[in-house]
């Protein structure tokens, strides 16, 4: 019994300290301390019939130990307390805590099991931690207990206000809306423990907003609190939106966020106009499509609610005047239609309507949207220039006419009241020939000169018409004068013909057609008529035949024709045209004799290359013809180089050609010191030899004579030369120093009667200079008759072959 009992107190010990562990004794944000369970023995059992009942033992009975969060206080905070039946109390048992923030942040005493927080703890950083605790024997550090777990849960307070982490707000909500129209939702988060207590549990009021919006306390719904809110009056609102905790209850935390509401625009205003009629003054000169005048009504609404249409719906401008909306400005813009004029209506008077495009069917009750006014518009008088009576004038003339006449009239007068008097006259930029005159009073146009339709069959010519009283008033109007045609021109041969008469030929052969051009335009066209002319008619050797069609054919009346008797023929052909009086021309038709194919395709024409296919072949003819080419091009090179003294004969330095043969006037310098001869000299026998000169240096300023009188004058015939210039050939065809290449050489003659004699080194050869002085070149044969022209003549420059 005494152990039965004993068990049973035990039992309802375990149980009570469950109960007051588990069960939240909070209120209103207060806690109690956590209540530790202490380990309990269970003892065996035996049944009523004596049997022995095995219960497995439970060394540690546990619940969740519960701390308090954000403790203050300056002792560690008891946590609990562990105990193991094992430990008698005789110190023989330690207690070790391990896991989550063992040492660091709760501590045991080894000896008592007492826990302890040393750090302050925050619930929403972590809710609970993690640990196992071990009995272990003193002395040998084994464990007498197996490990366990459990768990210390930080136990919320209410620390943490609510937050509307999307906030601030902005928000639209269509104007005139209904009451309870929905705005947006606003919400707040809290961060204390939503299951345990108030501390979460959030509520919503408004504290700036009101009357105009209202919050649902428990969503946060914000809806709109007052009926027909107008943008027009006002389009926005602030409104400050709380929430608080502890279902805002007193004590509870709160935070606060702002919302934006704009009122958005809705068509619930008609256009009006500012005024109910508008004057606007418009001159008679403004030209067609030009704006008049702006008009614009006034819309409360913005964007496409404010959007309008303008119409004139009444007044006697319909027709001239029309109206537009300007899609950037809505105003109502009016144009001109039709030119006005003062003198026939001075004003206008409009009545235009201004109306919504996008109607809000649900403020039709509201009346009209649409507003009209008045619009006058007066004309004003403008001093416009001379009108004519017609801008184009057209006129014909013919081209026969005599000076001075008459061709037409052009008449203008003032469109103004005042009628002023017109003066006329010919602007001769479209007249610059000055055909044409016109008398300045009377408008009428007459001919200045001949004129030919030929040159220019069009005449268009502006014409001024001037105010009397203004001369800045200038109107112009246009006469097209068109020039008749008279037949003033003979016919002519189409083309320049080129006929061609094969040898074998037969009678009645057609060997040319041949048409006529006129530069006349008859009115029905042209008619040729051809014929041979009266001395001609009779020949034995062609015919014509008219053929009807503006075109004749010739025909041969024999045959036989031969390029030996005759190479070409001349067939003068008579031609007439339709004209009145008729005009005539003759002529000539030129024709070749040609030896033919058998196809009757000419192969050679005309004397000349009878002659030469007769006795001198293709290649031949090729052969002479270039050498006749090559004998000009040395014509001309010569001439060129004898034009061009300060150039040199020879451009390549590498070639050691010598270009003269020297003279010596002195008896010293030796033979280094040398000087050109210039050919000029030769050219006139009596010309004065230049001593000064040299030809292997190029002088700044060409010298061709010498300013310094000379010692003698030489007067050689042509003999002298011939036989110089052919000595020379015959040195240079047997000399085998000669350059193997074309080169111009110059000689320069010396003469007879020298005071100094002949000191030329052309027989001698210098060993002691690197020079080489014998530099005759073989001209060759071929220049022999070239040789001989200049020897009879006054120069001896001779080229090389």
């Amino acid at each position: 019994m005494m152990q039965i009992g004993s068990a049973v107190w035990t039992g309802l010990a375990v149980m009570t300290i469950l109960l007051l562990a588990q069960r939240d004794v909070g209120c209103g944000g207060m806690t109690l301390n956590s209540v530790p369970l202490r380990s309990v023995s269970l003892r065996p059992l035996r049944d009523s019939v004596g049997t022995s009942l095995q219960r497995h033992k439970r060394n540690w009975v546990w619940n969740q130990f519960f701390v308090l969060e954000e403790y203050t206080g300056d002792e560690p905070l008891y946590v609990g307390k562990l105990h193991s039946d094992v430990d008698k109390g005789e110190g023989k048992v330690k207690y070790v805590l391990n896991g989550e923030g063992a040492t660091s942040i709760f501590t045991i005493d080894e000896n008592t099991g007492d826990i302890h927080a040393t750090k302050r703890l925050d619930r929403e950083e972590q809710a609970y931690y993690t640990l196992r605790a071990q009995a272990r024997d003193r002395a040998t550090n084994l464990p007498v207990e197996p490990e366990s777990e459990f768990v210390i849960k930080v136990q919320d307070i209410n620390d943490n206000e609510p937050k509307f982490l999307d906030g601030p707000y902005n928000a639209q909500v269509p104007e005139m809306s209904p009451v309870g129209t929905s705005v947006v939702e606003v919400k707040a988060t809290d961060a204390d423990d939503p299951t345990y207590g108030n501390s979460a549990r959030v509520v919503y009021s408004i504290l700036e907003g009101q009357p105009y919006f209202s919050v649902e306390p428990k969503t946060g719904i914000v809806r709109t609190a007052l009926p027909n809110m107008d943008r027009e009056a006002r389009d926005q609102y602030l409104l400050v939106i709380q929430a608080k905790d502890m279902v805002g209850q007193m004590g509870g935390l709160s935070g606060t966020t702002s919302v934006t509401v704009t009122l958005t625009d809705v068509n619930d205003n008609p256009p009006r106009f500012s005024r109910k009629s508008y004057q606007f003054a418009v001159p008679e000169s403004l030209p067609v499509a030009s704006v008049v005048a702006k008009i614009k009504a006034l819309d409360s609404d913005i964007g496409p609610n404010a959007e309008m249409d303008y119409r004139i719906i009444e007044g006697d401008g319909l027709g001239v005047f029309r109206v537009t909306t300007d899609k950037d400005t809505q105003e109502g813009v009016i144009t001109l239609q039709k030119n006005l004029d003062f003198e026939t209506k001075s004003s206008y008077t409009l009545k235009i309507e201004a109306s919504n495009r996008n109607i809000d069917p649900r403020f039709l009750s509201q009346g009209p949207f649409s507003d009209t006014a008045m619009v006058r518009l007066t004309v004003e008088n403008v001093d416009e220039p001379p009108v004519f009576s017609s801008p184009l004038s057209k006129m014909v003339v013919s081209e026969a006419a005599k000076v001075g006449t008459m061709i037409g009239t052009v008449s203008a007068m003032d469109p103004d009241t005042t009628n002023s008097p017109i003066r006329y006259s010919i602007d001769r930029n479209t007249d610059l020939e000055r055909f044409f005159n016109i008398e300045s009073t009377t408008g009428v146009i007459s001919t200045a000169k001949p004129l030919d339709r030929e040159a220019n069959a069009v005449h268009n010519i502006t014409i001024l018409a001037i105010e009397s009283m203004d001369p800045s008033q200038v109107g112009k109007g246009v006469a097209l004068i068109t020039v008749m045609d008279i037949n003033d021109n003979a016919p002519v041969f189409a083309i320049e013909y080129e006929t061609f008469l094969c040898e074998s030929v037969g009678p009645g052969q057609v060997i040319e057609t041949i048409s006529a051009v006129d530069k006349d335009e008859p009115p029905s066209g042209h008619r040729f008529f051809f014929s041979l002319t009266a001395e001609t008619a009779g020949n034995m050797n062609f015919t014509l035949r008219d053929n009807k069609d503006n075109t004749a054919s010739v025909l041969t009346k024999r045959s036989g024709f031969q390029r030996r008797d005759q190479s070409m023929y001349r067939l003068p052909v008579l031609i007439v045209d339709s004209g009145t009086p008729a005009l005539s021309s003759t002529n000539t038709l030129s024709i070749r004799v040609c030896d033919c194919d058998p196809d009757g395709t000419p192969q050679s024409c005309g004397t000349e290359a009878f002659m030469l296919s007769a006795g001198l072949s293709t290649g031949a003819l090729i052969a002479i013809l270039a050498c006749i080419i090559t004998l000009l091009v040395l014509v001309l090179l010569i001439v060129t180089m004898r034009r061009r003294k300060k150039e040199p004969l020879i451009l390549d330095e590498d070639r050691d050609v010598r270009e003269n043969i020297v003279r010596y006037d002195d008896e010293g310098g030796g033979e280094e010191d040398t000087e050109a001869f210039d050919m000029v000299a030769l050219r006139n026998l009596n010309v004065v030899r230049d001593s000064k000169a040299r030809r292997d240096v190029t002088p700044e300023v060409p010298t061709l004579y010498c300013s310094r009188p000379p010692p003698y004058k030489i007067t050689p015939d042509n003999g002298i030369f011939r036989e110089f210039i052919w000595d020379r050939l015959k040195d240079a065809d047997v000399d085998p120093s000669a350059p193997p290449y074309d080169s111009l050489q110059t000689y320069a003659f010396e003469g007879s009667g020298s005071v100094a004699e002949s000191l030329s080194s052309l027989d001698s050869l210098s060993t002691d200079s690197e020079q080489n002085y014998d530099y005759l070149s073989d001209w060759g044969p071929r220049f022999r008759k070239l040789a001989d022209l200049y020897g009879h003549g006054d120069s001896s420059n001779i080229f090389s072959s």
